[in-house]
């Protein structure tokens, strides 16, 4: 199972998250660190992720004898997985939008 592609995305967006949070140092954040590249690049890997998933799904289910099972149900749970990260993410993204918006200038 080839998990890099999960904990890639992962660290990238906790090092996002730690620049918009101001955690990260002002080397990093200067540096290039940029939230919305590394968001693009997260919903590319989702979006890959997904379109694998069910491109080994339709091979599995026109008979292919290359693509078994538990390969088909693992890749799907991984991309459901990172498919669910992604949307807590926008929702944490949507929440923090409507807290400054909301805020007294």
């Amino acid at each position: 199972m080839d998990t890099r592609a999960i904990e890639q995305m992962i660290g990238q967006m906790q090092a996002a998250s730690e620049v918009a949070g101001g955690k990260a140092s002002a080397s990093t954040a200067a540096g290039g660190a940029d939230f919305s590249v590394a968001l693009q690049n997260a919903m590319a890997e989702v979006s890959q992720a997904q379109q694998s998933a069910q491109q080994m799904a339709q091979d599995f289910s026109a008979g292919n004898s290359e693509v078994n099972l538990q390969d088909v149900m693992v890749n799907l749970q991984k991309a459901n997985l990172s498919f669910q990260q992604m949307v807590q993410v926008r929702n944490k993204l949507v929440s923090a939008y409507q807290d400054i918006m909301n805020m007294q200038v």
